[in-house]
């Protein structure tokens, strides 16, 4: 009779293990349902992870180096070169002999200028002898005539005599002075037949020989060419114009030489100049860049490729450009998502996600005060609340609309500038930041006017490169499922781009396509 008992005593845990293992194994069930729903959900998409590292923005272009300061050496005097002290690459002092001219004709000339000029001593002579005479006949007369001795007629006649003998040694003396200046031109053309070097250096290239003739008659030829300092270059680079605004002075420069394939060599950017260079309707600049050659492995005249750091952002987060170019395909169930807190509409700019945070980190950066802090909390509370409602609205007056049956009134949000991210009418997108600009002077007004003025220009800056700033509308894998973020966009390299945003972490995957049916089978 016990047997029967024990059977119905162990029924009832029976059907409760039954039961417990049911709800175990709808459970595993639902679990892994759920988990390959989000696997499936995730493999529909293509993804970009969210990196820390660096980025850095670098301009390239070709250039040639050469001396900062290069001397032609040329003759300006005509006549046969009798010796050439220096050849290619010769090291010369300033004043050294390069070459010589000869002279012969230029000491014809001063021979021939010494004669004239004894000749015209001997006439100024001859001139001052007629000159006492007629100073003493002038005094006798003059005597004479007080006596009423002679005639006023012979007393005016030895004046004029006396007048005529002052001038011609006046002539006599001028002359002198003529010859003795042409003397000296023929002198220094004799010294110029001597060609000096008129800068320490090193002799680039050579263009006579002995026994050549060079002729100055119109213009100086050219006999030498000396570079200043080999151990300070430069290089002229050819800048196109889409880039040169972001070149400054003393941006670095790192460069290469076919020559030395193995080396890399630094530059600084001296000058960007205004001489515009049109080729094939291409529009160039010239950049300077400065070289320091101290080992004097460089050489004048090599081809060197450049590339210019116009900015560099360390240990910053950036992701791929795929993912920020990406945009939903048209009825894509991506394109009917919003970034979190934003409206129907995207209104980006400084005011959607994130700028309260960013105007919070300019404020710090300011050094403020308790009171300058307070003034600030309070208007910053205050435009977040002014959002809050005009978002309230918006997305009231989106849900009316939706139930009258009308169209969508801002598609799937508006996507701001960055890479590919559509943009918008380049002078509505100014309109819009003079708008924001002008709204956040009138908020911030009580806070700005407690700044002193080092901080009032700081917190400016701050704020036009907050209303600047390129904004872009990017889908994040969230559980296997895409949800949309704003990212604030910055420096790019060309393959990756600076992001930010309140809604972005290290190792989120970002979208970048959509993955076909037959890529996801």
């Amino acid at each position: 009779m016990s047997q029967p008992r024990r059977s119905r005593a162990s029924f009832p845990l029976r059907k409760t293990g039954l039961a417990v293992a049911a709800i175990a194994i709808l459970a595993a069930g639902g679990y892994f349902w759920s988990k390959r729903g989000a696997a499936d959900a995730a493999g529909a998409y293509r993804t970009e992870a969210v990196q820390r590292g660096d980025i850095r923005v670098a301009i390239s272009a070709t250039g040639t180096l050469s001396a900062i300061t290069t001397v032609t050496v040329g003759s300006q005097i005509s006549g046969q070169v009798t010796d050439v002290l220096v050849d290619f690459n010769s090291p010369v002092k300033k004043g050294e002999v390069l070459a010589r001219i000869d002279p012969s004709t230029y000491q014809a000339q001063l021979e021939q200028g010494n004669a004239q000029i004894a000749n015209a001593q001997a006439q100024l002579r001859q001139a001052q002898a007629t000159l006492r005479n007629a100073t003493l006949d002038f005094q006798r007369k003059q005597e004479l005539a007080g006596q009423k001795l002679i005639a006023r007629s012979d007393l005016d006649l030895s004046r004029a005599a006396l007048d005529q003998a002052n001038a011609q040694v006046n002539a006599a003396q001028a002359q002198i002075r003529q010859q003795t200046a042409s003397l000296k031109n023929t002198q220094v053309n004799i010294d110029r037949a001597v060609i000096r070097s008129p800068v320490d250096g090193v002799v680039l290239t050579r263009k006579i020989e002995p026994g050549q003739t060079v002729a100055a008659s119109l213009q100086a030829p050219e006999l030498f060419t000396i570079a200043e300092d080999l151990s300070k270059m430069k290089i002229e680079l050819a800048v196109d114009e889409s880039d040169i605004g972001q070149v400054k002075p003393g941006q670095t420069v790192s460069f290469t030489a076919d020559a030395f394939p193995d080396r890399q060599f630094k530059g600084v950017v001296d000058q960007v100049r205004l001489a515009a260079t049109t080729t094939n309707n291409v529009v160039t600049y010239p950049v300077v860049v400065t070289v320091d050659n101290g080992d004097g492995t460089l050489l004048p005249g090599l081809t060197v490729n450049a590339e210019i750091e116009v900015s560099k952002r360390p240990g910053v987060l950036k992701v791929g450009n795929a993912a920020l170019r990406f945009k939903p395909a048209e009825g894509s169930p991506l394109a009917e998502l919003q970034p979190q807190g934003m409206p129907a509409g995207g209104q980006g700019g400084s005011r959607g996600p994130g700028a309260g945070e960013d105007l919070r980190q300019l404020a710090a950066s300011l050094g403020l005060n308790a009171a300058q802090q307070a003034a600030f909390d309070k208007a910053l509370q205050e435009m977040q609340q002014r959002q809050a409602e005009r978002a309230a609205q918006m997305q009231a007056a989106a849900k009316q609309q939706g139930q009258n049956g009308g169209s969508r009134l801002f598609g799937g949000g508006m996507r701001f500038g960055g890479p590919g991210g559509g943009g918008g009418d380049a002078s509505m997108m100014a309109q819009i930041r003079a708008r924001m600009r002008d709204r956040m002077n009138q908020q911030f007004a009580p806070f700005v006017a407690s700044l002193d003025e080092a901080q009032r220009g700081k917190w400016n800056a701050g704020l036009d490169a907050q209303l600047s700033a390129k904004r872009v509308t990017a889908y994040k894998l969230v559980d296997g499922k895409p949800q949309p973020v704003l990212l604030k966009v910055g420096a790019s390299d060309g393959s990756s781009t600076e992001i930010s945003g309140r809604d972005i972490k290290e190792g989120d995957q970002i979208v970048s396509g959509e993955r076909s049916v037959a890529e996801t089978k």
